[in-house]
């Protein structure tokens, strides 16, 4: 019994390899860890400086597995499971959430694009941060405060996502089940988009919209915080483009407008240490930001990307509790030296400063006992970090 049992298994073996070899199945492992160290002015109220060990500027660290087997007629099978953790304490990124940044299976053709199915960037996530954002959607709070308002929507769970690409026309649109019983909008998500490349141009267009439920758990957001209203809608347009002047020079621009009925931006914006908001948060806060950007290979080796973001925005909290104006603006320069392919040093220096309604996303906005306050010098902060990343 026990000979036959082993020769059964070994059977069950070969025709696993020799039906793997067939259909040509593929898994990749890979991943990336990046750590910094990171000196910050005015990071905590009363105008304290820190240094601490943090993510790089660009790059969280995170492992995945990727998976494609060939199903013939130019079809493929595909999957991904992505997670995302802190190198400095090896906890996850996203509380109690292993594949925090991706979870998806789907189909694949090589004609016609792909369509998959579960947790995945959104298309404004995929497009701004692997093409048109100077620094991708940054970590830090100094390069990516203005995506803050949408940045709980950009990895959407329950989603059905297309992507495809025809002359020059590369097409990305998401859809995110709301999973709420009776109401088929609620808790939904709908983003598009649309880039054309002619040439050296490269020019970009998106929306996305996300209808949040008091209680999100189980939609398509991915927080289980809620909105004060039921279904209050959080919009995001933005109008992107790239243009390659010389094999070592990209120049970027964009402008991004973000409207939110959630009341919930005012919150998402904050800085920790940040003082906390006196009202219940803004009913119609419009935020518009300006970027210009650049990438410059210096050397083969050496990359240094210069981004500079203009924001202004109106209907928004106020450290009093009113609702009012406020202007923010940051700008950044990175230099990225590569000793392989895989393996990097980086150094970053950067600088932020807000004023009206921005002050009370600084932990500066309050004083050492704690009294909200506007002071110039408060608000503003420079930041200067160096790290080094690794890929596999």
């Amino acid at each position: 019994m026990k000979r036959i049992l082993i020769s059964s298994a070994a059977g069950a073996l070969f025709a696993a390899a020799a039906s793997s070899a067939f259909a040509q199945s593929s898994v990749t492992l890979y991943g990336i860890v990046d750590e910094a160290i990171r000196y910050q002015t005015n990071a905590g109220p009363g105008g304290n400086d820190q240094v601490a060990m943090t993510s790089g500027p660009e790059t969280h660290s995170r492992w995945g597995m990727r998976g494609s087997e060939d199903l013939g007629d130019g079809w493929s099978a595909i999957f991904r499971l992505e997670n995302g953790f802190e190198a400095f304490n090896g906890q996850l990124h996203v509380p109690n959430t292993l594949f925090s940044r991706q979870a998806f299976v789907g189909l694949s053709n090589k004609t016609w694009g792909s369509l998959t199915f579960g947790r995945q960037y959104a298309p404004a996530y995929d497009t701004l941060g692997d093409i048109f954002d100077p620094l991708t959607v940054g970590n830090y709070w100094q390069n990516s405060w203005m995506y803050n308002g949408i940045g709980p929507y950009l990895e959407v769970n329950n989603s059905i996502k297309y992507k495809g690409s025809f002359e020059g026309l590369d097409i990305n649109a998401l859809y995110g089940l709301g999973n709420q019983p009776g109401a088929l909008g609620l808790g939904a998500t709908y983003a598009v988009e649309l880039t054309y490349t002619y040439g050296p141009a490269m020019l970009n267009a998106g929306f996305q919209q996300v209808s949040v439920p008091t209680s999100a758990t189980g939609s398509s957001v991915g927080t289980s915080v809620g909105s004060s209203i039921n279904g209050g809608k959080s919009n995001f347009l933005h109008i992107s483009g790239a243009f390659q002047v010389t094999h070592d020079i990209r120049l970027l621009a964009g402008w991004l407008r973000g409207q939110d009925q959630t009341g919930l931006t005012d919150i998402y914006m904050q800085q920790s240490g940040a003082p906390t908001l006196k009202g219940p948060g803004s009913p119609n806060r419009i935020d518009d930001t300006y970027y210009i950007g650049a990438n410059w290979h210096a050397m083969p080796a050496l990359l240094f990307t210069f981004a500079y973001y203009y924001g202004q925005t109106r209907n928004a909290e106020l450290l009093d509790g009113t609702l009012g104006k406020g202007v923010n603006q940051s700008a950044t320069v990175l230099a990225e030296y590569s000793f392989t392919k895989r393996t990097e040093v980086y150094g970053i220096t950067d600088f932020a400063r807000g004023t009206g309604a921005f002050s009370a996303d600084y932990p500066g906005g309050v004083n050492g006992e704690g009294v909200p306050t506007n002071t110039i010098g408060r608000t503003n902060q420079v930041g200067v970090a160096v790290g080094l990343r690794t890929m596999f």
